[in-house]
């Protein structure tokens, strides 16, 4: 009489093509740099919207200017801003500075986040000055 059931080298092989499909996985979940240039513009219009309301709060002018390491909030008193990216793949294109209150309707402004890694990977945040600012959709970027 035979015994039923499966060899251990049938056993290796299934773990095999399942620590495989397990590793592809990983890898195409990974964050993309467009992903990541994406989360970093939400993230600084984020901040850019908190410095404005906390400009026209204490009525004083914030400004935000691009850094070599990242970016600051100057004239904010109280509890600071983040000034760091939370990757090393954003840089500012050019040398951006927006100035922020404490009118409650500034002047049209945009700034350009580019890719280290990839310069051609680009996005803009702009505000028509009334409007908060918002990541612009690549064609209408290009527009004047």
């Amino acid at each position: 009489m035979r015994a039923t059931g499966f060899t251990l080298l049938e056993l290796l092989v299934v773990v095999a093509i399942m620590a495989l499909a397990t590793a592809g996985v990983g890898l195409a979940l990974r964050d993309s740099t467009g992903t990541q240039l994406e989360r970093e513009a939400q993230r600084l219009a984020a901040l850019l919207e908190s410095g404005r309301a906390q400009a026209r709060m204490a009525s004083t002018v914030v400004r935000w200017r691009a850094t070599p390491t990242g970016f600051a909030f100057e004239g904010i008193a109280g509890m600071p801003l983040p000034t760091q990216w939370l990757g090393d793949d954003v840089r500012v294109a050019g040398t951006a500075q927006l100035v922020l209150g404490p009118e409650p309707v500034i002047g049209p402004q945009q700034l350009q986040l580019v890719s280290i890694s990839h310069p051609a990977r680009s996005l803009t945040l702009a505000t028509d000055g009334i409007r908060p600012f918002a990541v612009l959709p690549p064609q209408a970027a290009d527009t004047p």
